[in-house]
């Protein structure tokens, strides 16, 4: 690999109007933001990452600052040797000060961003795919599942989702017993018992709650359970639950770090794991650890909601990283998801297509400025 520089950094906020809220067991999301980062090196090559920023709502504009502030100024003018050098980097000088103002994640979010955009950048390089880039044979479909259906008109959101190429769904519960049951009812007995459907509490319930509520949608027979109880309980909470539930129990998406999904593979018995790529790790964290996932007999489920360049940075992961995981695809209205990625690629019969095409093989489109809220460049000139 060769040395990467970085000349430039360009981090934009944009915030698109829905008209569908986004409705999950702790909060609502009324608009669609995404940050996005675009780095180039002295020769023009440019490449893109995205920074998780769904809650709470000031959390974009937060962490578009802490990138163009604090991190760009770190790494703009040096040499180095990878990718993983820079997320090594910024992990390291960053920890002090995130330990001191309590903000472990608005970091690591940021430094996410930033490693998915050098490693798109270092792939448009060579000419090859990033997956491919990663995992010379890996392969171009990766099966995927619509996600963030529920709880209000859940039963058309599949539909729609169905009628896109979706085959696989995730229903958000958390919400009240009889609307959260009602809904996995309608669902099972409309895409019939083979059909895969899952379901997210998104951290609602306690331990015991959880386990009443497992037995309650056992009948339906969920593919897995996901986050029925808070991300950083006790390994043996987990164990209690997965006692009780004969739903399969999925975590990750709000677990940091190498020990953090250590103990998660050593100590507990979730059987699917979802890093987030733009949440931790971005490429130089999750791929290390989603083989580790796979080696331990566990499954690796990126997951992911939010604008497209984080999608097609979590496709291009998956097929990478190998298994037999599914990419979670928002199936919410989002202009920023084909806005902030074209060509945004098809979905066929349960299957994304990720194009041939340098790095993540796409770029955001002209007309999404209409939802720039901030922009900040940080240039060689500026350092």
């Amino acid at each position: 690999m060769e040395p990467i520089a970085i000349e430039e950094l360009v981090v934009e906020v944009y915030r698109a109007p829905i008209n569908r809220p986004v409705r999950t067991s702790f909060g609502i999301m009324t608009t669609r933001p995404a940050v996005l980062i675009r780095v180039c090196d002295p020769d023009g090559v440019v490449g893109y990452g995205e920074v998780w920023c769904n809650f709470p709502e000031p959390a974009a504009e937060y962490r578009s600052t802490i990138v163009g502030d604090l991190l760009a100024p770190q790494l703009i003018g040096r040499t180095w040797p990878h990718p993983g050098a820079i997320f090594d980097h910024l992990t390291s000088a960053t920890r002090t000060v995130a330990l001191q103002a309590g903000e472990q994640g608005p970091f690591s979010h940021a430094i996410a961003g930033i490693d998915i955009a050098i490693w798109d950048m270092t792939a448009r390089r060579t000419g090859r795919p990033l997956h491919r880039f990663l995992k010379p044979d890996a392969q171009d479909r990766v099966p995927a599942y619509a996600s963030g259906i529920g709880p209000k008109e859940a039963l058309a959101q599949v539909l729609e989702a169905r009628s896109s190429g979706h085959r696989a769904f995730k229903l958000k519960v958390g919400f009240d017993r009889e609307i959260d049951l009602a809904n996995l009812a309608s669902l099972r007995q409309e895409l019939g018992a083979e059909t895969v459907i899952a379901v997210d509490a998104n951290q609602a319930w306690s331990t015991r709650m959880a386990a009443s509520r497992c037995r309650e949608m056992a009948r339906y027979s969920p593919a897995w359970l996901e986050e029925p109880i808070g991300a950083d309980r006790h390994p043996d909470a987990w164990r209690f639950l997965s006692e009780r539930s004969a739903i399969p129990l999925a975590a990750g998406e709000n677990v940091y770090g190498d020990g953090g999904f250590n103990r998660m593979i050593e100590q507990t018995p979730v059987t699917i794991l979802q890093p987030d790529v733009t949440k931790w790790g971005g490429i130089s964290g999750c791929l290390p650890v989603a083989k580790r996932i796979i080696a331990s007999g566990r499954r690796f489920f990126p997951h992911y909601l939010g604008g497209g360049i984080g999608l097609l940075a979590s496709a291009h992961l998956l097929a990478a990283a190998g298994g037999d995981g599914l990419l979670e695809v928002d199936c919410n209205p989002n202009p920023l998801r084909k806005g902030l990625a074209t060509p945004f690629p098809t979905l066929t019969d349960g299957r994304l297509m990720i194009e041939d095409q340098p790095g993540l093989g796409v770029r955001p489109t002209e007309s999404i400025s209409r939802f720039l809220t901030r922009r900040i460049v940080k240039t060689l000139r500026d350092e």
